[in-house]
């Protein structure tokens, strides 16, 4: 199949400031002068960025990677995981079509893409929210019919449930993914047959469904903000930082680039320290009440977190990852700072001022009890 960039594009791209800070610490993960192997996961970026690779994007992308321009276009035109023209500002609906889904009923699902968004694939429905395509085997054959929305399957799917959950998306709601028929995983339609000790014990939902749920909204662009999505793997690495490429603007034609020679740049591997650094100062910029943070724990190891009333494993990994490690850290934030990190607990907004954080790391610190 034929794969084109988009007859229309926009002037130029640039990554957020978050997106930026986690495509630098992507190179910390690759030897020096091997950055280009950062391509994939720097172009997925953006697409999850924008909702679609435009002409710009690849270049600045390239640009970063030290890529001539054919060689980052390649790749975004083989891989048919990048949308190459524009998608619904809401969500792109990918329906399974291969054997298990057709079997079920995916063409129907299909029929209601047709009749809700638009007659055609990859066409923008008349608001501008939604998009679809058919896509080849998505591997929940035991599901079908089924569609990924965004970042989730959509599973055991009817045309009445498709239709709904294109309506509440339409709404600004975010429908709970995974099975819609009832069932918790892939078990038996009639129920548990075996291993029915499974039953009690487990999470309101299926692991994937519940992570969805956990970060609260699972179709919306990531801007690098959201805490799952940074990079602890840059807390391990050393080296210089790399300056991000100019925002790209766009060529008036949409034809292939010409391969160009580029003059050698500093490509040098940033260390995950100076990443997160960079992510922190980035978001001084657009929030200046973010409390300070540490690159690691220090001598001794972390507190432990979970002593505070409302923090389990889940939060105390996500506190590590934005750099709060200790109770005299917590105890020390201001009324704003609390704001900051109230906003910034993907999943888990609100916490910090709810269960009063701060008080109870101050008797923590000083060495008290928690209640």
């Amino acid at each position: 199949m034929l794969r084109r960039l988009h007859h229309e594009q926009p002037e130029s791209f640039a990554f957020a400031p978050d997106n930026l800070a986690w495509a630098k610490a992507q190179l910390t993960k690759y030897p020096e002068g091997r950055q280009a192997s950062a391509i994939i996961p720097l172009l997925w970026r953006a697409q999850e960025q924008e909702g679609w690779l435009s002409r710009p994007a690849i270049e600045y992308i390239a640009d970063m990677l030290d890529m001539a321009y054919i060689r980052a276009l390649e790749v975004a035109t083989f891989y048919f995981m990048f949308q190459l023209q524009p998608v619904g500002s809401v969500a792109h609906i990918q329906i399974c079509g291969t054997t298990s889904c057709m079997i079920c009923g995916a063409e129907d699902l299909i029929g209601v893409c047709r009749e809700k968004i638009a007659d055609k694939p990859h066409a923008l429905s008349a608001d501008g929210k939604f998009s679809w395509e058919e896509v080849e085997c998505l591997g929940a054959c035991a599901n079908a019919p089924m569609a990924q929305i965004g970042k989730d399957y959509y599973e055991d799917l009817t045309t009445e449930k498709l239709a709904e959950i294109i309506d509440r998306l339409s709404k600004g709601e975010v429908p709970v993914p995974g099975p819609q028929n009832g069932r918790y995983a892939a078990e038996p339609l009639g129920g548990l047959t075996s291993l029915k000790e499974f039953d009690s014990g487990h999470t309101q939902y299926n692991a994937s469904a519940q992570a969805a749920v956990d970060i609260g909204d699972t179709v919306k662009r990531i801007d690098g903000t959201e805490v799952p999505l940074l990079t602890p793997w840059g807390k391990q690495s050393g080296g210089e930082d790399v300056a991000a490429p100019k925002a790209q603007p766009a060529k008036k034609a949409a034809k292939a680039p010409k391969a160009k020679a580029k003059p050698a740049a500093k490509s040098e591997p940033v260390s995950a320290a100076k990443a997160d650094a960079g992510a922190s100062a980035d978001a001084a910029k657009t929030d200046a009440k973010r409390p300070k943070a540490l690159n690691e724990a220090r001598e001794g190891g972390p507190d432990d977190l979970k002593l505070i009333k409302g923090v389990g494993p889940k939060l105390e990994l996500l506190l590590h990852v934005l750099g709060f490690y200790h109770f005299d850290q917590i105890a020390a934030w201001t009324s704003e700072e609390v704001s900051w990190v109230d906003d910034n607990l993907t999943g888990f907004k609100g916490r910090v001022s709810r269960d009063n954080w701060v008080d109870q790391a101050k008797v923590l610190a000083a060495g008290g009890k928690p209640e």
